[in-house]
């Protein structure tokens, strides 16, 4: 593993399956855990609201913080003449085309 390549290679790829795993995580609800702020307590998982509304916000930004990590780290590991091909402008692509999926997602909450 050369760290002068890796740094670049696991930024693009963590940028990319961030926000896949993301997407992902939102529109199947795979929160790692649940936040009850009425009871200020955390739940393992994805569970019911007990007192007020739950926030899986946070889980689903672990769920896909966890899943970019591995998939970054993996990447660092692939050899140089792969990883050449990789293009640095998936990095923005990828994630500016999951804004657009999230506004056509929460049409109903901007055209009302």
């Amino acid at each position: 593993m050369n760290t002068s390549r890796s740094f670049p290679v696991f930024a693009v790829v963590f940028a990319v399956v961030w926000a896949v795993t993301y997407v992902i995580a939102v529109q199947k609800n795979y929160a790692l855990f649940t936040y009850h702020p009425a009871l200020e307590e955390f739940g393992l998982l994805v569970e019911k609201p007990k007192e007020g509304p739950a926030m899986y916000w946070y889980g689903w930004l672990a769920t896909a913080g966890i899943a970019a990590l591995a998939a970054g780290l993996i990447a660092c590991f692939v050899p140089e003449r792969v990883t050449q091909r990789l293009w640095s402008g998936w990095s923005w692509t990828i994630p500016l085309g999951v804004m657009l999926v999230f506004g056509y997602l929460l049409k109903g909450y901007f055209l009302r």
